[in-house]
């Protein structure tokens, strides 16, 4: 199913989640340091760079080109952590990891986003430190460090599902089996 918002077509799953990609973008291999983008909606709280995936587009794809457009930033995708669901937003967001290999001085939402018209600014941030930061105000994208630690992945090679409503503070993780994702 696609939905046009004014200036972007949306898509959703089966299911009526919209369908959504972002990267956990780390200034390089060992994985303690990570970029955070400043809230188009509320220009003071920090979000993991990510977006709306476009018609026939493959969620690897969509990442690499959200964190483009809303970091300035490059670079070598690397695994996928899992599949997040916020259902009080019905979102379902594939996220990876990504090694930026190039910070851009200009890109698309460094100049204006949002009603505010103002640019995004971009931080990079100890992982800790990040998934504290994002706690209270996206507690969905504060659960993705903890695929970092945990091996993001089940063993058959099926995404993990993270699901958590609006106001919990704890995520539950569940194998989904009808999802099929491909990296290429």
């Amino acid at each position: 199913m696609m939905k046009i918002k004014s200036n972007q077509t949306r898509t959703y799953d089966g299911d009526g989640y919209k369908k959504r990609a972002a990267c956990l973008c780390f200034r390089n291999e060992s994985e303690e340091e990570v970029l955070l983008v400043s809230s188009s909606r509320d220009p003071d709280k920090w979000i993991v760079p990510g977006g709306g995936m476009e018609p026939e587009e493959e969620p690897n794809v969509a990442a690499v080109r959200e964190v483009c457009e809303e970091a300035g930033v490059k670079g070598t995708l690397g695994r996928l952590l899992g599949i997040f669901e916020n259902t009080d937003r019905k979102h379902r967001t594939y996220v990876y990891v990504l090694i930026v290999t190039e910070i851009l001085e200009d890109w698309e939402d460094s100049v204006n986003i949002g009603m505010l018209n103002i640019g995004r600014k971009r931080e990079w941030f100890k992982t800790d430190d990040a998934s504290r930061v994002l706690q209270f105000h996206k507690p969905v994208q504060a659960s993705y460090f903890g695929h970092l630690q945990q091996g993001f992945m089940s063993s058959n090679g099926a995404p993990l599902v993270t699901r958590i409503e609006e106001g919990e503070r704890s995520p539950t993780y569940n194998i989904n089996k009808s999802s099929k994702t491909t990296i290429r």
